[in-house]
């Protein structure tokens, strides 16, 4: 379905495991917005590759620096030399290579090590596909995440902060901060916006906003009513992305393997007090019951 982006702006929608790509071509330059998980980087590099042909990719910019989003920055630097700007507020993190600031190691996920050369805040304004992007605030899913929003168009690019139905893991909650309360603003700042299409992180590119924030703002009340379902969510999506890595999971090293994810292992000691090896039986149900896995000789299998 054609939803009417400008000629200068393409989509690669990724999987799961990887976030989408948003690459711009124009007079003005190229440039890619996230770069999906580092295990699909040579895809992401091939992808782009076969888009610009012979031009060069001239910059790279990230939305917000989990794994999923800016895990091809390395290999697409090493490939164009491309100039690559980041949140500004995850720059010393950046600088210093601090993976357990960078949630890395909390979640159990991997990411190639890349450089910067200048920094996104709120405020800013963009050129990218020869069209004016003004940059905001996405608090929520990550405090530092960011939103690019082309008012000239009406198309906002949302990283996590929404999508066709939902939005990401509220990590701030899962370690003591406020993360509910940012979601919502985060919302409300969305419909504040006359945006005709969004360019989620993941999914399909997709019109009819004002029915993706109400059923974002429903899922919202629904885990804020009772943090135990935003805790429990994250093990899922965690266990699901360590399964989109891996493609299988033996069943007896599931309890194991959750216990040596930080984050997971935090949950499971503040907020769903289960031994490992009944965590490790609740979540692979969950993904069973949710279509998510199968078991294949004693394994759990994606799907």
């Amino acid at each position: 379905m054609d939803l009417g982006l400008p000629p200068s702006v393409h989509v690669f929608e990724r999987g799961w495991l990887s976030s989408n790509n948003i690459l711009f071509s124009g007079e003005g330059g190229t440039a890619l917005v996230d770069s999906g998980y580092v295990t699909h980087a040579a895809q992401t590099l091939a992808l782009v590759r076969r888009r610009l042909g012979e031009r060069p990719l001239e910059r790279l910019l990230n939305t917000h620096l989990h794994s999923d989003h800016c895990g091809g920055n390395a290999l697409l630097q090493q490939a164009y030399a491309c100039h690559t700007a980041i949140p500004a507020q995850e720059a010393a993190r950046v600088a210093a290579w601090d993976e357990e600031a960078l949630s890395y190691r909390a979640t159990g996920q991997q990411c190639a090590r890349f450089s910067f050369d200048a920094t996104l805040a709120p405020g800013d304004t963009l050129q990218l596909g020869d069209l004016p992007w003004q940059v905001l605030a996405a608090p929520g899913h990550d405090p530092h995440a960011l939103l690019f929003y082309c008012a000239l168009e009406g198309i906002l690019i949302s990283g996590d902060a929404l999508w066709e139905n939902g939005f990401g893991v509220v990590f701030p909650e899962l370690a003591g901060e406020p993360g509910f309360t940012e979601v919502g603003a985060t919302l409300d700042l969305v419909a504040s916006l006359d945006v005709r299409l969004v360019i989620p992180g993941h999914g399909p590119v997709f019109g009819e906003v004002g029915a993706a924030l109400a059923r974002a703002r429903a899922r919202l009340d629904y885990l804020a009513a009772d943090p135990v379902r935003n805790a429990q969510n994250a093990v899922k999506v965690l266990l699901k992305f360590l399964l989109l890595e891996r493609r299988a999971l033996a069943l007896e090293a599931l309890p194991g393997l959750l216990v040596s994810i930080p984050l997971v292992e935090r949950v499971r000691r503040t907020l769903l007090p289960m031994t490992p090896h009944a965590l490790a039986q609740w979540a692979t149900a969950a993904l069973l019951r949710a279509g998510a896995a199968r078991i294949e000789e004693a394994r759990l299998v994606d799907v």
